[in-house]
C-alpha cells in the first residue's frame, strides 16, 4: 500500500496496522453516529384546553291557546295563530268577538351568554280533541325567533314564541280541544 502524507506525517503505519484501522473506524463511527443524534430529535411542548358551556335548557311559560273559534256548517278553514300571538281567519272560520284566552305558546331558553342555537319545531301534525270522537289538527308550527337564528343575550337568556295554524273541519263539533300529549319544541346550539 503506497504511503499517505499529511502534514508532513506518514500514517501509512497507522493504515497498515489492524489495532490503528479498528480504532480508526470505531472513532469514525462514533463521531458520525454522535452527530446524527444530536440533531435528528427536537422537542416541543403544547397545552391541552377545554371550555365547559353551560348546557341549553328550555322550559315552557305558557301553552298555546287560539281561542274562541266559530265555524260554518258547510265550510272548514284555520286559524293562524302567529308568535307574536295575533290570530286571523280563513274560509268558513270566523272570530268571535269574545276572543277568549289566545296565546302562542312561550318558552324560556337559557345557557351560555351570547350563544347561538337553533331550533327544532314539530313537524308533523298535532291532533287535539274534545275528549270523545272529535279532532282537530295543528300544523304549520313557527317561531320568534325563527329556527335558526336564536341568540342569547349578554345574560344568557331568551323568550321563544311560537304560532302554529289549526285546521278546523266544517260543522266542527262544539267544545274544548286539547293535545292528548304536548308537542314537542327542541333547543341546541349551533
Amino acid at each position: 500500500m503506497p504511503a499517505i502524507y499529511f502534514s508532513n506525517y506518514k500514517i501509512k503505519k497507522m493504515y497498515t496496522n489492524p489495532s490503528n484501522l479498528t480504532r480508526l473506524i470505531l472513532m469514525a463511527l462514533l463521531l458520525t453516529g454522535s452527530s446524527a443524534i444530536a440533531f435528528a430529535q427536537e422537542t416541543a411542548s403544547a397545552s391541552a384546553t377545554a371550555t365547559i358551556v353551560t348546557p341549553i335548557s328550555i322550559t315552557k311559560t305558557v301553552d298555546m291557546n287560539f281561542g274562541n273559534v266559530a265555524v260554518q256548517s258547510t265550510t272548514g278553514g284555520t286559524v293562524v295563530l302567529t308568535p307574536a300571538s295575533i290570530r286571523s281567519a280563513t274560509a268558513g272560520v270566523t272570530l268571535p268577538t269574545t276572543a277568549g284566552t289566545v296565546a302562542a305558546a312561550s318558552f324560556d331558553i337559557a345557557g351560555t351568554a351570547n350563544y347561538t342555537y337553533v331550533i327544532t319545531l314539530p313537524s308533523s301534525a298535532l291532533t287535539i280533541t274534545d275528549g270523545a270522537s272529535h279532532t282537530m289538527t295543528v300544523t304549520t308550527f313557527t317561531s320568534t325567533p325563527t329556527p335558526s337564528n336564536g341568540a342569547l343575550s349578554a345574560g344568557g337568556t331568551q323568550t321563544l314564541h311560537v304560532g302554529a295554524t289549526l285546521n278546523v273541519g266544517a260543522a266542527q263539533a262544539a267544545g274544548v280541544y286539547v293535545s292528548a300529549t304536548p308537542f314537542n319544541v327542541t333547543v341546541n346550539y349551533n
